[in-house]
């Protein structure tokens, strides 16, 4: 990556959560407990996908790529924070904290673009149940997911090229545990407007898209049911959507709480609890929403935990 930005700074420092001290091993236990809960979890939604034939369904599909997603996105930054709590030297260099901010950005978009396909694929099969297979037949299914994947490439290596070009002077502390690119601009002496412009335009654009497809997709779903209303369809329809929607209400809804419906006081407590919820909670909480309330994934685990038995013994 070219640096012709005549940048004085090699390195960041990454304050952290705002925890004391003597609450740090706590805090590592638990946070530890949760990422790995969220890797293993996470990685076991895909191999049980792969494993079972008929989990081999447009859905499913795109869950096991939100799965791997989770894994990635909590893997960009709660490794590096753990390190920070443990060792206590929260410096990262200037490259290694433009390639974290480059893969947050990628697996945050990422999401959004997923949750939004998801949303179309249900939408689909409730609304037009009889010319679902044709609809979401498999090309269709992996052009979405590629198309996922290369606009969200596309979206952070925009922002982490423009970034690049930004000069950092004396001040060099990110209020964060991650390198997040708010706190970058913030940080920089050069002119952001460019970088401020772009955020609001296409990051704008790419995050509205999705959640206006998720919006659509249930607003067309909930007419349909109003159309003929019974207890049964109610019934089916909640236990076809309920997990995604689930997923949606609690990813949008805790950065709606946060930012939008919380006092400006205390302002470094809310970036941290946004953070953590957004980072480590969320991805955490996945497998056990898709696990727990689809009959599907729990007989795929049954079965799994079966053959597990057998070639033990």
């Amino acid at each position: 990556m070219r640096r012709e930005n005549q940048s004085s700074v090699s390195q960041f420092l990454l304050l952290g959560l705002p925890i004391r001290p003597e609450q740090q091993g706590v805090f590592f236990t638990l946070f530890l407990g949760m990422y790995l809960t969220t890797v293993l979890g996470n990685l076991l939604i895909v191999l049980l996908i792969r494993l079972d034939s008929r989990l081999h369904t447009p859905m499913y599909f795109f869950l096991s790529h939100l799965a791997f997603c989770d894994v990635s996105f909590s893997s960009v930054t709660v490794p590096k924070m753990l390190m920070n709590m443990q060792t206590q030297h929260p410096s990262i260099p200037y490259e290694a904290c433009i390639t974290q901010m480059y893969f947050f950005i990628n697996f945050s978009c990422l999401e959004n673009f997923l949750l939004g396909v998801m949303a179309y694929d249900r939408y689909v099969a409730i609304c037009n149940p009889l010319h679902y297979v044709i609809i979401m037949r498999k090309e269709l299914c992996v052009i979405l997911v590629a198309g996922s994947w290369f606009f969200s490439c596309i979206h952070a290596l925009l922002h982490t090229f423009l970034l690049s070009y930004l000069s950092f002077c004396a001040d060099n502390t990110i209020p964060h545990f991650f390198c997040d690119i708010t706190a970058l601009l913030k940080l920089s002496c050069s002119d952001t407007s460019l970088n401020e412009l772009v955020i609001f335009t296409e990051a704008g654009v790419l995050t509205l898209l999705p959640l206006s497809a998720i919006l659509g997709s249930y607003v067309s779903i909930g007419a349909t049911i109003l159309r003929v209303p019974s207890m049964k369809r109610i019934c089916k329809v909640l236990s076809t959507c309920g997990s995604h929607l689930f997923v949606v209400l609690l990813y949008y809804g805790t950065l709606a709480i946060i930012y939008f419906f919380h006092s400006s006081n205390n302002s470094k407590v809310k970036d941290a609890i946004a953070s953590v919820m957004y980072t480590v909670v969320t991805p955490m909480l996945n497998p056990f929403i898709y696990s727990l309330r689809n009959r599907d994934m729990r007989l795929a685990l049954g079965i799994l935990y079966r053959k597990g038995i057998i070639f033990a013994e």
